[in-house]
């Protein structure tokens, strides 16, 4: 089984979303061709995807490693980015099987009725086997500690993914049964709750409800998502001391990210709308009201005006802070690319509010510093075990250092979960217990209400 799932992970998204997606578009009733073709656009909207981040990550690195010399930001917590992350998750006994037990459980949860999501989104299951890699080692290389872990993340993951389906459904057009079972994303929907409620007590803040088109509208050509990538991008050249044409080339490689992402991710929509609006329709004939959600990547609507526009600004906005604040030992740069998957879940409660969505994503990236500072202890130590056993490239931490990374590291539930696990002996394992269970209850009362009243219009 282990060599079976490394396998399909070694095939990738781009390979195994044409077959998943022909499976699912059979499965519901759609023409093979259409199926396939639905997963074709899906696998390559991935391949564009990995293409526009390599182009991000493999022109900004440098200038960024510079800007760190220069200014003498070297801070103690090495940005490993998410490849270490993953490669400590996979390469452990935890990470192996993975996929199969998450698939378990998410089967499990749908007879009970405690989700009504299909996590087929395989490749970000390293977000579940990475806490799980770090539970072992931290509890003495434990496999019961190590899937504990896992598990509770999951379950919790695919009870937000429910939770926030109905407002990610209405605020993003053409996703209709589709909902996002990503621990990172989930991770920002409490931030995005408590303080999307807090500005709204402020008197006169609703003057600065301004999404994209109305930044665009207040500022013209400067508040366009493109125009801002040209302009961060030449900022950053400036700051690492390049030459006119290296920071002009920065900027418009920059801009070229802002303006290719979008293009990319409608190639997504476009190979969701026949699995969607099918699976609507059976959900509706056959199922007399019982909701089903396909859990999909969050890379689905990276490419939204709002995200676009607050990750350029987060980006410098961060740098800055990671310096300034105090205990803060992490400096995020292999990680910045990852910024834009902060928001998929978060605009639908600001509704697209540039100023709103740019606060919460300040306040939740500022906790993340220290979540990564915290942690960065027990991540070093997987990574270094992981590169003695395997020798992977990726886990390799240079020496003088300790390793972290902004993604799944910097967010309120991996943090969480790791705390409650390894440091807080019985009692800190029993509370995620309840709060596991009492999170899977109320879904599944949810669900069984919502049923019951579909049943009843039937009726009518």
């Amino acid at each position: 089984m282990e060599a079976v799932f490394s396998y399909i992970i070694s095939l990738g998204a781009s390979v195994m979303m044409p077959i998943l997606f022909t499976i699912i578009g059979l499965c519901i009733g759609l023409k093979f061709g259409k199926s396939l073709k639905s997963g074709l656009y899906v696998g390559v909207g991935f391949v564009g995807l990995g293409i526009v981040t390599a182009l991000l990550t493999n022109n900004f690195n440098g200038p960024l490693k510079n800007i760190a010399e220069i200014y003498d930001l070297q801070l103690n917590v090495f940005d490993m980015g998410w490849p270490a992350a993953a490669s400590v998750a996979y390469n452990t006994a935890v990470g192996a099987l993975i996929i199969p037990i998450c698939l378990g459980v998410n089967f499990l949860m749908l007879i009970t009725k405690t989700t009504r999501t299909v996590n087929i989104d395989l490749w970000n299951y390293w977000h579940f086997a990475f806490i799980g890699a770090v539970a072992y080692f931290v509890m003495g290389e434990s496999l019961l500690w190590g899937y504990f872990a896992a598990i509770v993340c999951y379950i919790i993951t695919l009870v937000m993914a429910d939770l926030t389906a109905d407002k990610f459904q209405k605020y993003y057009d053409n996703l209709d049964g589709i909902s996002i079972p990503q621990p990172f994303c989930q991770s920002f929907t409490p931030f995005a709750l408590v303080i999307n409620k807090l500005l709204d007590l402020i008197p006169g803040f609703s003057k600065l409800d301004i999404d994209a088109e109305g930044l665009k509208k207040k500022f013209g050509v400067l508040g366009e998502p493109l125009v801002l990538g040209v302009i961060v991008g030449c900022l950053i050249g400036w700051l690492a001391q390049k030459d006119v044409k290296g920071i002009l080339a920065l900027g418009v490689t920059m801009g070229a990210v802002m303006e290719l992402i979008p293009r990319i991710t409608k190639l997504f929509i476009d190979g969701l709308m026949p699995i969607s609006e099918k699976t609507k329709t059976l959900v509706e004939k056959k199922f007399h009201g019982k909701k089903v959600h396909i859990g999909m990547s969050p890379a689905l609507v990276i490419g939204h005006p709002t995200t676009l526009v607050v990750s350029l600004l987060l980006i410098p906005t961060v740098l800055f802070l990671a310096v300034v604040l105090p205990g803060n030992q992490f400096l995020p740069l292999a990680s910045l690319a990852g910024m834009f998957y902060l928001f998929p879940l978060v605009l639908p409660i600001t509704k697209g509010n540039v100023v709103k969505t740019f606060i919460i994503g300040l306040v939740a990236l500022v906790f993340g510093l220290y979540f990564v500072t915290d942690m960065a202890p027990d991540f070093t130590q997987a990574a270094n075990s992981v590169y003695a056993a395997t020798q992977d490239a990726a886990a390799k931490i240079p020496e003088g250092f300790s390793g972290g990374a902004l993604d799944f590291a910097s967010s309120l539930l991996g943090w969480v979960i790791y705390k409650l696990t390894c440091y807080i002996k019985y009692v800190g394992p029993a509370v995620l217990v309840i709060i596991t269970l009492g999170m899977a209850l109320y879904n599944r009362r949810r669900i069984i209400k919502s049923e019951r009243a579909a049943a009843a219009e039937l009726d009518k």
